[in-house]
């Protein structure tokens, strides 16, 4: 009798994440929540991860209010499930144990009954008090072994073979961490299958056949399918799949490929065909106005050279197209092998591949290493945990230097403060109601350049889901371009470009004819040095993005190094500060404008 191997249906979260940068409105995907139950899949992946952030900052929703209807969606025996990133849970930064056991408290009352909880690092320390908390709370806890396949180009040192993988799974046992499940999971679908097959079959050899084992990856390079076929044939229990529209490409592996490949084996995943179609159908109509990035559909067989997660891959294309910055993303990748191997080799897997790629954007945008992260900073000097092997020495020193502390060898758990107390104040001070759900999401969003799910609760807000319709009715919308003119003019040209659907201004010299400036036709183009007044200081960005906050008027006196302005790209916070004491003379750029690399932001007298 063929074996009945379990599988948890990623569409809804996964699958968001990995096609949408996790941007998806709860009224348009219920209706495909509850035809997937009435076609038999019982065990679906509804939140966390980046779902929980992303519908604040994207979807102008709260995601516990996501939670409660998709379990009435799912109806009350369904197993729900969500993504936690070990002292990170679902937040923005790595939070205090306060915080950690409020997420768990928290998702079970918002109808949750497992969480998947997994440390980039795979160090394992960082597991062991949320493993606790999310059983302490009623909660199926599964924990990871995080998997990754390192580029040709990196000596990874015996990090990322089967044999580490097998340590961790060890490590596990050793500091007596609850689970009730271990998942082996490869968010970048990079790993080989030899590796795979040795560390499920080494596990299983080594905790007997009771425990279950549950493996995750991505189709990204076009290797999820045999990923899976070698993990269930050294003995996996459960698997990730994925459904129409939302399968295959940067998502997981679909479920009717992988039924498909079962077929004639030792193995079933046991569904009824025509009732998952049927599903299928409900699901892709809900989803049929929704922008499919063509990077999500495609195999994408470069992440084998630099691992970049499927969940990812697409939550930062979106990120580069909103800030017309997508022609740097071949760039960026090819700068993010050096960012794991000079970084200790962490698993590439959020948050960790997004320091990877904000560093390696950095790294593309401002010149190699003149620039460290936040996350990145902090992740080397060890205040995120201990990394697979020690980062490079020459990286350590120039972190050190610019984020001005020393490297940390401790628990990071030890050195954060209490969070609840903060969030607390944080709400009162806006007059928010003080609830358990408030807490956490003004815990869990706070960050340097502000707290964005107070911004949510206080109905600011922004809604930026990319939908076939809203991009038609944004181009019908554009008023027509006045022809250029035909007589000749002195300075600079302006001209309105359409690339690709969208406009933008480019400033052309005089006389050389040759491009000046490129800006999107949203933001007006700046002046030129020439037409600056004399003596006047002018304070350009350094790198495109979003304004996120401007924190200066005209008329204001500022010192050297008081912030002017705060960009966030990538979600990555850079402050724009004072080259010199002066007098703010004008602010060119208002909250939520786009700037591009080089545009004037404020000047100073």
């Amino acid at each position: 009798m063929a074996k009945k191997i379990l599988f948890q249906d990623t569409s809804f979260r996964d699958g968001f994440q990995s096609f949408f940068g996790a941007r998806a409105l709860t009224d348009d995907f219920l209706p495909a929540v509850t035809a997937a139950v009435d076609a038999g899949i019982t065990h679906l992946e509804a939140g966390g991860g980046a779902r929980f952030q992303s519908l604040f900052m994207y979807c102008g929703e709260s995601a516990f209010d996501m939670m409660d209807r998709f379990r009435k969606a799912a109806g009350p025996d369904a197993n729900l499930q969500t993504l936690a990133r070990g002292i990170n849970v679902v937040a923005l930064s790595a939070q205090p144990k306060d915080m950690i056991d409020l997420h768990a408290k928290m998702f079970k009352k918002h109808g949750i009954t497992h969480i998947r909880n997994f440390d980039a690092l795979n160090d394992m320390r960082n597991l062991k008090y949320s493993g606790e908390c999310i059983t302490n709370a009623g909660l199926h806890h599964q924990v990871v072994v995080a998997l990754m396949g390192l580029p040709p180009s990196c000596n990874g040192e015996g990090a990322h073979e089967s044999s580490f993988y097998l340590e961790k799974v060890k490590d596990i046992i050793d500091l007596e961490i609850p689970f009730d499940s271990i998942c082996f999971k490869d968010a970048s679908g990079t790993t080989p299958q030899k590796i795979i097959y040795d560390t499920v079959k080494g596990t299983r050899e080594m905790l007997g056949d009771d425990v279950l084992l549950w493996h995750h990856t991505h189709e990204t390079a076009a290797l999820g399918v045999d990923q899976y076929m070698a993990s269930i044939n050294a003995g996996i229990d459960g698997i990730c799949v994925s459904r129409d529209p939302c399968s295959g490409g940067t998502a997981q592996p679909d479920l009717l490929s992988m039924w498909g490949a079962l077929r004639g084996t030792d193995y079933t995943l046991d569904i009824d065909i025509n009732k998952v179609m049927t599903a299928n159908a409900v699901f892709k109509d809900c989803m049929k106005d929704y922008f499919f990035p063509e990077e999500a559909m495609k195999v994408s067989s470069e992440v084998l050279l630099s691992p970049m997660p499927g969940g990812a891959l697409t939550a930062n294309t979106m990120m580069m197209r909103d800030t017309g910055t997508l022609d740097l993303y071949p760039k960026v990748i090819e700068a993010m092998a050096d960012c794991v191997a000079k970084g200790g080799f962490g698993t590439s897997v959020t948050p960790v591949s997004q320091f990877y790629f904000q560093q390696a954007y950095a790294n593309v945008t401002q010149g190699p290493w003149k620039k460290i992260t936040e996350g990145y900073g902090n992740m080397v000097l060890g205040y995120f945990g201990k990394t697979p092997r020690k980062p490079d020495a020459e990286v350590i020193k120039i972190a050190e230097e610019q984020m001005g502390k020393k490297f940390f060898d401790g628990n990071p758990l030890d050195v954060i403060e209490p969070g609840i107390a903060k969030a607390k104040a944080e709400l009162e001070k806006n007059n928010l109601p003080t609830t358990d759900e408030n807490i956490f999401i003004a815990g869990a969003l706070m960050t340097a350049g502000g707290n964005k799910g107070v911004d949510f609760l206080l109905g600011k807000g922004t809604i930026n889901v990319r939908k076939i319709s809203d991009e038609k009715t944004k181009a019908d919308s554009k008023p027509a371009v006045a022809a250029s003119p035909k007589t000749p003019a002195s300075g600079p040209q302006n001209y309105t470009v359409n690339v690709d659907g969208r406009a933008y201004n480019v400033v052309v010299a005089e006389g050389t004819g040759q491009v000046a400036q490129i800006a999107p036709a949203n933001i007006p183009v700046q002046p030129t040095a020439a037409a600056t007044s004399a003596g006047s200081i002018e304070v350009n960005a350094k790198l495109p993005g979003n304004v996120l906050k401007v924190d200066v008027e005209p008329g204001q006196a500022v010192n050297e190094g008081d912030v002017l302005v705060v960009l966030e790209a990538m979600k990555m916070e850079t402050p724009v500060t004072a080259p010199q004491e002066g007098t703010v003379s004008s602010v060119e750029v208002v909250q939520g404008d786009v700037v591009t690399s080089g545009q004037l932001l404020v000047t100073l007298s």
